[in-house]
């Protein structure tokens, strides 16, 4: 079920930032689950949503692959998120505290550099299905500022 599965600030408003990982963009698109896409897009639909570009390219990524969803649809809705979304560009600085998170907390390198874009993005929350994210954040809201 979609969750949110990091809560950085401990309190949830209604005009807080909130990050999409992959997994949630990809539900918008899909037919399999009617319910999760429902959710998703109620989630995409909100103001104040962050994605980082390692989300853009998992979720461009699947799309094609997955669901055949042609790559000018996809330049297209590119776009899309890029007019309605906060789009956090990769840097190597990004990819420094990427590294320090993994090296420090354990974490994967691509949970690392989610949850530190989240971060950066002053997001209140971070939505995701990816389980093992969910383990990762468990500790990760003490963790942020030490990392960063």
């Amino acid at each position: 079920m979609i969750q949110p599965i990091l809560n950085l600030t401990g309190k949830k408003q209604m005009n807080d930032k909130i990050f999409l990982d992959s997994n949630i963009l990809i539900y918008c698109y899909s037919k399999s689950d009617l319910k999760k896409q429902s959710i998703a897009r109620a989630l995409a639909a909100g103001n104040n949503v962050c994605i980082f570009t390692q989300v853009l390219n998992e979720t461009v990524n699947v799309l094609n692959k997955k669901y055949d969803i042609s790559w000018s649809f996809l330049e297209s809705l590119i776009t899309d998120f890029e007019n309605n979304f906060q789009v956090h560009e990769l840097t190597a600085n990004d990819v420094r505290k990427g590294c320090r998170m993994a090296n420090r907390y354990r974490y994967s390198f691509y949970d690392s550099m989610i949850i530190s874009s989240a971060i950066e993005c002053n997001c209140s929350v971070l939505y995701s299905e990816d389980f093992r994210l969910a383990r990762v954040c468990s500790r990760a809201s003490s963790a942020a500022d030490s990392c960063l």
